[in-house]
């Protein structure tokens, strides 16, 4: 039987014995959620319902205690709109990255590619050394719960075409459209 690492037991554990402060806020792409635990940003969520957000964070930390609102929560949430409205600004913030081995290559490759710019699938795959885990390195960019910061909205498909966002295509469109405009 595999070994678990400290990272993967920790993610597994649902946030298990850990304190995560969030805000939720308003930007030009509807509602936002920012978390972070003690390491850094572990959730930028965003839709259209604040409180289907809220829940959403809920059930991926369902162990951890979870406080709204404090002041570290608003800081970090203002620091994520800053981001979003002007992305060439550059994210400042640590991450608390929690995903598998895999997802964890797939969105290390993500964060390198510069504002302004993408890729698509087919190359990611090829840059973590899987060419033919396509499908899979689709699936790594849908699980990403920390939106822009890891961004997979620059992500398009081979032809340079627009692909489903799990936050809605529209707003992979703004973001890539305010990244280029910059």
């Amino acid at each position: 039987m595999p070994r678990t690492t400290p990272i993967r037991k920790h993610f597994r554990a649902g946030g298990a014995g850990e304190v995560i402060r969030f805000a939720v806020g308003e930007c030009s792409l509807g509602s936002i959620l920012a978390a972070s635990s003690a390491k850094g940003v572990c959730a930028i969520l965003m839709g259209d319902d604040p409180a289907a957000l809220v829940r959403d964070l809920q059930d991926r930390f369902p162990k951890a205690e979870l406080i709204d609102g404090d002041r570290d929560g608003e800081r970090v949430i203002t620091q994520v709109v800053g981001f979003i409205e002007s992305p060439r600004l550059g994210w400042k913030l640590p991450l608390d990255v929690r995903g598998t081995a895999f997802q964890q290559r797939v969105w290390q490759v993500l964060r390198e590619i510069p504002a302004g710019q993408t890729t698509n699938y087919t190359a990611v795959a090829q840059r973590i050394g899987s060419p033919k885990a396509v499908r899979a390195v689709a699936g790594a960019c849908a699980a990403n719960a920390i939106a822009v910061a890891i961004p997979c909205h620059r992500v398009v498909r081979t032809d340079g075409s627009l692909s489903g966002y799990r936050w809605g295509v529209e707003r992979k469109r703004q973001l890539l459209d305010r990244e280029s405009a910059g």
